[in-house]
């Protein structure tokens, strides 16, 4: 194995570990900002180092260093302790796996040898993650039956009720996506959804499978436990389900689970229907064509962008007294975007300028479909959070008539539509 091939593995499962683990602490803060906003308060804004509040992201490393330090108590009344203390790491290491198959970008060229932009580069891709997707599950369900407590045994049964409701009509909706593309590979699943319709319509799952995507979508709420699929922890109900026994960074794993499962559905989600790496009406070989305008609308637009963010900051300062430690960062924290930016538009500037050779066009195209690809992940990561704050939990007859009654014939249906049209269109 080589330096490259080395390198760009690295690159990969540090992307992977970034989407899964990494972005937990600002996915925390970024709901509790949006929380606050759709309730009508200021949300996290207190807690600060040497004055910088970061928007209120401190708010959230505080959190995670509380947890740290905390003491890890384990209940007398805990008759398995080993399912009990393996519970969380079950349903974390699930959560991480399923990030592992998403491709980040399209393959990499690099000296005319091809190097595969996924953690794990494997054929199986949207099985592995349906695989995982649903054993993740089992941490719940051992946490809850381990914990020896009738709150607990609930939140396991409900949510053993709920994976086995919402797994059959995403696996299905799956199939539909199976058939359109005719592979089970990620990647070209996302290589498909890079062509165009009629010459100027995205060819996007979500174009070319509206059902399939709604279908994928709340049975992906309903995966990750997020509102309003949250029945296993009805807090109004059985306390807090199934991690109503846990404390400390055990209690933490099971929230950083949650965030992951959230991280591995919002990045399949924009796989599968949003176009996955690819800028909208540019696939991977037309963006190495126009390399050099995609840099120049890049040097124009990084200005532009960074000057818009500044003056946003500075607008929601908040902070009248000059005398507060906290008034100080609005300044300092100008002063390093400014800087940031302007590096980023000098190097961009340099390249374009510069030219790039074969190997320099492959990897600007590589970052690009990278960054496009994040940007749509955080975008499909707020509709997560802006759901959450937005409808209220279902009953559980609701929830489970969603499932059987509405998502699984619905999920059928779209397989025969989808199955017609293949074959009349290949006729």
């Amino acid at each position: 194995m080589d330096f490259v091939s080395v390198i760009v593995i690295i690159v990969n499962i540090l992307l992977a570990v970034k989407l899964a683990v990494g972005t937990t602490p600002i996915l925390v803060w970024w709901e509790r900002r949006v929380a606050g906003f759709i309730q009508d308060r200021t949300g996290p804004n207190r807690c600060h180092i040497g004055g910088f509040r970061l928007g209120g992201l401190i708010q959230s490393i505080a959190d995670m260093m509380k947890l740290v330090f905390k003491e890890d108590f384990t209940p007398s009344h805990i008759k398995y302790k080993f399912f009990f203390t393996a519970a969380p790491a079950v349903m974390f290491f699930c959560s991480f796996l399923t990030v592992a198959v998403i491709p980040f970008a399209d393959n990499l060229l690099i000296d005319g040898q091809s190097h595969v932009m996924q953690a794990i580069p494997m054929q199986l891709g949207i099985m592995w993650f349906l695989a995982y997707a649903g054993l993740s599950t089992y941490g719940i369900i051992l946490g809850g039956y381990a914990s020896n407590s009738k709150y607990g045994l609930l939140s396991s049964i409900r949510a053993t009720a709920q994976v086995i409701s919402y797994e059959a009509a995403m696996a299905l909706a799956v199939i539909s996506m199976i058939i359109s593309y005719a592979s089970i590979n990620l990647n070209d699943m996302v290589v498909a959804q890079g062509h165009l319709f009629f010459g100027f319509i995205p060819s996007w799952g979500v174009i070319i499978q509206p059902l399939a995507a709604l279908i994928f979508i709340v049975c992906a709420f309903a995966e990750t436990n997020r509102t309003p699929f949250d029945i296993a922890e009805g807090e109004s109900e059985i306390v807090a389900g199934y991690h109503t026994e846990y404390s400390a960074m055990r209690f933490g794993l099971f929230q950083v689970s949650e965030f992951a499962a959230m991280s591995a559905s919002s990045a399949i989600i924009v796989t599968l229907f949003f176009g996955g790496y690819h800028i909208p009406w540019m696939d991977t070989a037309s963006l190495k064509a126009n390399m050099n305008n995609v840099l120049m609308v890049l040097i124009l637009l990084v200005p532009v962008m960074t000057l818009l963010f500044v003056g946003w900051m500075q607008k929601n300062n908040g902070w009248d007294d000059a005398n507060d430690p906290r008034a100080h960062e609005t300044k300092v924290l100008t002063k390093i975007f400014l800087g940031f930016g302007g590096f980023l538009t000098l190097i961009l500037l340099y390249l374009f300028l510069g030219g790039l050779s074969e190997n320099g066009v492959n990897i600007a195209t590589t970052v690009i479909q990278v960054s496009t690809f994040m940007v749509k992940f955080f975008m499909m990561s707020l509709v997560f959070i802006w759901v959450r704050w937005t409808l209220l939990r279902f009953r559980y007859d609701q929830l489970q008539m969603l499932g059987w009654k509405v998502l699984l014939p619905l999920s059928l249906l779209n397989i025969f539509i989808t199955a017609v049209v293949v074959v009349l269109a290949g006729n």
